[in-house]
């Protein structure tokens, strides 16, 4: 596709909105995956029920809602559709008259603060996307109050004439079929809802990923006793769980899908390991928990893992104390290694089964009573697939 040639009174009237403090550090494509998989998610993939495309300029071509994809892009060559050969990203039409196309994107989460963005132009060569800016408001009442607050929010956002953006990433060109990031500088202090990536002046996009830390939003309770707090998922993604190290990767299934909300909708959307060929082998992931609390009940899925589930499974807990969660790190602030000495069982070496729910609770748990937890470790014998860890309890404030 041809592209427009893009002034710079344009790029800085679309930049006008931002903070002035914003800045961005490209990162290399082969360090991408390592600089956030342990410190970040992604915000706004559409694994995350609520992480939804509320406006868009254009989406002739390809709809926008294979930005938030969670899986690589793909190319099927040869494969046309009604309006012309079909590709999987955002793309629009040619000429844009404005100066720019553009999606607003609600979060996934409540709400969260950002320290990434990646723009993945995979296939795109001829008519990707020149370059980008990526826009942040924070709209209180979207999740926190109700549906009715956060349809409001999203009203207000999407409205003619709204003034509340403020630029997380300013203008970065992008180049052809091929992933780019950067490090965003003023993430950590703003609180984002919704975000908007404006697209110069036009074409196409493969992938989106806003890369951040969830604020989660607790059960609100005047009560400091812990049996009368209410029973949340600690782990969960949604309440700023986080899986920090995992012992191998080799499907390209990641340790972060275990913290996912729901059960998936295959093995791909899950952790699996490789085969390994070594007696008294075993794999482990290290989660943190979205906060210090006590474990009443550990839930272990291998929903679609049926040839290739783990044999058994052990899990562990650590209490790194209070304060606030630091990245990759406990919550006082003190590193958390697979091997520390301070992991005291939870669930003993337990048989697991294909395709099923395993419920652990009551009797089953050891070292519950009483006791507290930042981290918890999963073992699986000898290798295999896990779908999702849940750990539910109760917060510990």
């Amino acid at each position: 596709m041809e592209i427009q040639a893009l002034s710079p009174e344009v790029i800085q009237d679309t930049t006008s909105t931002a903070t002035a403090t914003a800045t961005a550090t490209a990162i290399p494509a082969d360090q991408i995956d390592s600089t956030f998989n342990s410190t970040c998610i992604d915000l706004i993939t559409s694994s995350l029920p609520t992480s939804t495309i509320l406006a868009l300029s254009d989406e002739y071509f390809a709809p926008a809602s294979n930005l938030l994809n969670p899986r690589p892009p793909v190319f099927k060559p040869g494969l046309f559709v009604e309006t012309g050969k079909w590709y999987d990203g955002w793309e629009t039409r040619r000429h844009n008259s404005e100066e720019y196309d553009w999606v607003v994107v609600r979060l996934g989460v409540v709400r969260g603060r950002v320290g990434g963005v990646e723009i993945d132009t995979a296939f795109f060569d001829g008519n990707h996307a020149e370059g980008v800016v990526v826009q942040g408001c924070c709209e209180i009442g979207g999740g926190g109050g109700g549906r009715e607050e956060e349809e409001e929010a999203d009203k207000r956002i999407v409205g003619k004439g709204y003034s509340g953006w403020k630029t997380l990433l300013p203008y970065q060109k992008c180049g052809p079929a091929r992933r780019q990031a950067w490090t965003v500088g003023n993430g950590g202090e703003e609180q984002v809802t919704h975000v908007r990536l404006c697209m110069y002046p036009d074409g196409g996009i493969a992938r989106f990923r806003l890369y951040g830390q969830v604020i989660p939003v607790f059960p609100s309770t005047t009560s400091t006793s812990v049996q009368q707090q209410q029973e949340v998922e600690l782990s969960s993604v949604v309440m700023g769980g986080m899986v920090l190290a995992a012992s191998g990767e080799h499907f390209g299934s990641r340790g972060a899908n275990l913290l996912l909300p729901g059960r998936g909708v295959d093995m791909g959307d899950g952790w699996e390991t490789k085969r390994s060929r070594t007696r008294g082998h075993r794999d482990w992931v290290v989660v943190r928990l979205g906060a210090r609390g006590r474990v009443a009940r550990v839930v272990v899925d291998t929903a679609f893992y049926r040839g290739n589930f783990p044999r058994e499974v052990r899990v562990e807990g650590c209490d790194c104390g209070e304060g606030e969660v630091g990245v990759g790190m406990g919550m006082g602030g003190q590193m958390v290694e697979a091997e520390d000495e301070r992991w005291s069982e939870v669930v003993g070496v337990q048989r697991l089964g294909p395709d099923r729910e395993h419920v652990y609770e009551g009797e089953e748990l050891k070292n519950v009573e009483g006791a507290a937890y930042t981290h918890l470790k999963m073992t699986i014998f000898p290798d295999g697939g896990v779908k999702r860890f849940r750990v539910f309890g109760t917060r510990v404030v």
